[in-house]
């Protein structure tokens, strides 16, 4: 278990290596929407092939990261990161120069992987470095990151695509991270706190095969929802809840289990939890349909497309930094106010391309979406400050894959019900893309809605209790944790 953490400026240098990992893997989310009909041209690629290009990823990135955040607390978080960051070099590589498309769906499912292993140690990292006010501007300025790199990946495809060629450009999508992340690695090295020896503790492989058996189950059918016809693959549904119930039992019998499912026991943790789950359900599903609007629906350029993101991108960055900072001070409200200027921006969206459905409708949505954006970045990071401020810092990592994997989660199954009121609608108008995005965010603004009642509910009980809601406690120390399986 790692305790040792540098301190002053040394402690904010770890962090910036971390935030540059987590960009790199968070943006590869994004970034190859736009390079889709490239890849497509370039390796003779089927429509189920291109599927996998983007679910392979998110499959696999789902799957490792409780094992991974638990390998990382048990272990050496330090190690753990970069061994995480040197898989994401190699497999970014392997995609960038793939001569087929097998080679490439292979190289992504790696890269998945890679960015699973590396996320559940940034929070982890964060947990152990930072302490009081100072946490929760380190987790805003990931939450920075994060909403950044989410709405700036169509952007600098669009950029790379256009400055290399439809040819080569969206190699370079892959190959550039070859270069930032060596770098990173060697920063790493001298910059991350290195672990204390102690006690090893256990890792429970059982556990790991179970959950990522549940998580599969659950994950595939909204991954594969376009390409897999028929009513069967729900099935998958209830026998993943099956999976994971047997998890369950499992880890509550264990002494040291992978996943300390009574952190649920926090109001704190479990409220935002769910707030987590529906909103990264709803808001990342916007990038999806509104750059097959403008590319497919408006003959758009992957450029242009990623240019009008990007109001939503600056406003998620500045806000997320902001919230970060003041999170302490207003707690759980501050994550209501956001989601409520979510929910007005996307509706002034919504009623912009009612208006306005032409080729000049990324300008009557730039307001909109900047709203949003600024809205967004003061529910990600605050609630991931708030919902991990009550976790032990040994248990950072563990806490966090949680967290991530119903993120995870959520993002599939948004962009599952989401692409399918999106296609549907296309396919009922003869091709209405304009309508298709409106039903699109009807679907959206049903997940952030479900996720401001969530933290409205959270304040009621706040108040029934005596005060105004969760707030930011990331100074409170080990022992004040309810969970009754308690370790060091």
């Amino acid at each position: 278990m790692d305790t040792g953490a540098p301190s002053g400026r040394r402690r904010w240098q770890a962090l910036g290596v971390c935030l540059v990992a987590a960009f790199m893997t968070l943006l590869d989310v994004s970034i190859v929407n736009v390079a889709l009909p490239s890849i497509k041209e370039g390796l003779d690629s089927s429509e189920a092939q291109l599927q996998w290009i983007l679910s392979g990823y998110a499959l696999t990135f789902g799957l490792v990261l409780v094992p991974a955040g638990r390998l990382g607390d048990a272990r050496s978080r330090r190690a753990v990161f970069m061994s995480g960051l040197a898989l994401f070099i190699a497999s970014s590589a392997l995609a960038g120069l793939a001569p087929a498309m097998g080679w490439l769906i292979f190289a992504r499912l790696l890269q998945g992987a890679a960015g699973g292993v590396l996320n559940p140690q940034i929070a982890g990292l964060i947990q152990q470095l930072f302490r009081g006010a100072e946490r929760g501007r380190a987790f805003g300025a990931l939450g920075s990151v994060i909403g950044i790199a989410t709405a700036a990946g169509p952007l600098l495809g669009g950029v790379l695509i256009a400055v290399f060629g439809p040819d080569d450009g969206w190699r370079w999508i892959f190959l550039v991270n070859v270069p930032v992340g060596l770098v990173a690695l060697v920063l790493a090295w001298r910059l991350l706190p290195a672990p204390v020896r102690g006690r090893r503790e256990g890792l429970d492989p059982f556990g790991v095969v179970l959950l990522g058996i549940g998580v599969l189950a659950i994950m595939l059918p909204f991954l594969q929802e376009r390409e897999w016809h028929g009513p069967a693959k729900w099935l998958l549904l209830p026998a993943g809840a099956l999976v994971l119930a047997a998890f369950v039992a499992w880890e509550r019998r264990r002494r040291e289990p992978i996943a300390d499912l009574g952190l649920y026991r926090m109001r704190s943790y479990a409220l935002g939890a769910g707030i987590a789950f529906l909103y990264f359900a709803g808001f990342t599903a916007i990038f999806f349909i509104f750059t097959l609007y403008l590319q497919n629906g408006l003959g758009y350029s992957a450029l242009a497309a990623g240019l009008a993101i990007t109001p939503f991108a600056l406003g998620s960055g500045a806000a997320a930094s902001v919230g970060g900072r003041i999170v302490a001070r207003y707690g759980r409200p501050l994550v209501a106010a956001g989601l409520a200027l979510v929910l007005l921006g996307l509706v002034a969206a919504w009623i912009a391309v009612e208006v306005h459905p032409g080729r000049g409708v990324v300008w009557w949505t730039a307001l909109p979406l900047l709203a949003a954006g600024i809205g967004s970045g003061l529910v990600i990071s605050p609630n991931q400050t708030i919902t991990l401020s009550e976790v032990p810092p040994a248990q950072g990592g563990s806490a966090a894959g949680m967290l991530q994997t119903g993120q995870r989660v959520g993002t599939a199954a948004g962009i599952a019900a989401v692409g399918a009121m999106f296609f549907a609608t296309i396919a009922g108008t003869g091709g209405d893309w304009a309508a298709g995005f409106r039903h699109g965010l009807l679907v959206i603004l049903g997940l952030v809605a479900a996720a401001l009642v969530t933290a409205l509910a959270d304040l009621a009980l706040g108040r029934r209790g005596g005060s105004g809601g969760t707030r930011a406690a990331p100074s409170r120390p080990p022992a004040r944790r309810r969970s009754p399986q308690r370790r060091e």
